[in-house]
């Protein structure tokens, strides 16, 4: 059964001391409480946590929900231990990305985060494809928030530092894992590491090989599941078409470049903008998709910004599995 859409009211925690909204699909928590900088300090630190609330829940429960889930999606999760996070795409049968979903299984239900606004998308799709499988699958959304927490990482584990928070209690959450910091902070730490949102940083076309999620999201070995063969005939015989990029974006314009502007080189389009953010020691950044044959010494322009590229993804990487033929 599927529940109603999840919220979109404004996070409680707005109403903490110098708190600032955010906008777009971000505007319902803070994008910062007063310094920016400051607070990617706090959490490079390892301290403080990152109010996510915005972001959608879903839970899938049932004795046959991670062979389920592992039929249908991108990683292999039918031995997943409880506790470990983890990261797996919904493809189109073309290889195409249409959902992203990150989260824990803790031995009952796998629960997991997606972008604002696409749980009861990823639900309804989910419902459909149940069949006899005993499984039940829901927005939590109402129900649950979402947090980040860098003391809460795991070295090496992607996708981690996320803790699922009864809703209700977000408030007392917030008061015992001090002090708040803003969106604004996490986005610039994110982008610095290079993981993408997907649809911010990717558009309706983007395969998995493009945007770095072989491997964190995307497990090269194990059985059939919807897309499966774009993903294995990219990376083992060709070339991406595209490549995740992060830019260094010129900072002596006080600004940041638009997202999904255009990424210009020559006067040619060779990709866009993803999401951008102020690093308090990498400077202006973003995250970009640009063509493969772009030459990665190539300055672009981002939004009338000159825009230096760090490889994120290889544009070679097929040619680094394929096999040696005498």
């Amino acid at each position: 059964m599927t529940s109603q859409p999840g919220t979109t009211q404004p996070s409680p925690l707005l109403s903490l001391p110098g708190a600032v909204a955010g906008d777009g699909i971000d505007a319902p928590v803070a994008a910062h409480y007063g310094s920016f900088n400051g607070e990617q300090r706090t959490l490079e630190s390892g301290e403080g946590f990152v109010d996510l609330s915005h972001r959608g829940v879903v839970r899938v429960s049932g004795p046959d929900r991670l062979t389920w889930l592992h039929s249908l999606t991108s990683q292999h999760l039918d031995t997943l231990a409880p506790g470990v996070a983890t990261g797996a795409l919904v493809l189109s049968p073309q290889g195409h990305v249409e959902h992203a979903m990150y989260g824990t299984d803790d031995g009952d239900s796998f629960t997991a985060h997606v972008e604002p606004g696409e749980a009861p998308a990823l639900v309804e799709w989910l419902d459909r494809m149940r069949f006899m499988m005993r499984v039940e699958v829901a927005d939590v959304t109402d129900e649950v928030a979402v947090v980040w927490r860098p003391a809460a990482r795991v070295e090496g584990a992607p996708y981690s530092g996320y803790v699922f928070v009864p809703r209700a209690e977000l408030g007392t959450f917030a008061e015992a894992a001090g002090p708040a910091c803003g969106l604004w902070a996490f986005e610039a730490l994110r982008i610095a590491r290079g993981e993408p949102r997907l649809g911010l940083d990717t558009d309706h076309r983007t395969i998995p090989n493009e945007a770095g999620w072989i491997g964190p999201a995307v497990h090269l070995d194990k059985g059939c599941y919807r897309g499966q063969e774009t993903v294995a005939r990219v990376h083992t015989l060709g070339r991406p078409p595209r490549r995740l990029t992060l830019l260094h974006l010129d900072g002596s314009d006080n600004r940041l470049p638009v997202r999904g502007a255009p990424l210009m080189l020559d006067g040619r389009q060779v990709g866009f903008v993803g999401t951008s953010a102020r690093h308090h020691e990498l400077g202006p950044i973003a995250l970009g998709i640009v063509k493969r044959n772009v030459a990665l010494d190539a300055v672009l322009d981002a939004d009338g910004l000159p825009a230096a590229q760090e490889m994120l993804v290889d544009p070679e990487v097929g040619l680094h599995v394929r096999p040696q033929l005498r």
